[in-house]
């Protein structure tokens, strides 16, 4: 079946699907965005003296998530 013989309910949920696609390919990126940021931060402050379960306690996550947050 071509685009020419969808329904008018078919191609809106098409249309539909390709903006929700784009959306959370846009949502994809500023998270990438946001980790990168977060990794900048948490090395900003270890590079201070800071230590990693100090920075986890404040986040109030393990140290192991903060050392996940360094490797990403």
């Amino acid at each position: 079946m071509n685009s020419s013989q969808r329904s008018a309910a078919q191609q809106d949920t098409f249309r539909r699907l390709k903006e929700v696609r784009a959306e959370a390919l846009k949502h994809f990126r500023i998270a990438q965005d946001l980790a990168r940021e977060r990794r900048d931060l948490i090395r900003g402050l270890t590079d201070e003296g800071v230590s990693q379960a100090e920075i986890a306690r404040e986040l109030g996550v393990s140290r192991q998530a903060v050392q996940k947050m360094l490797a990403i």
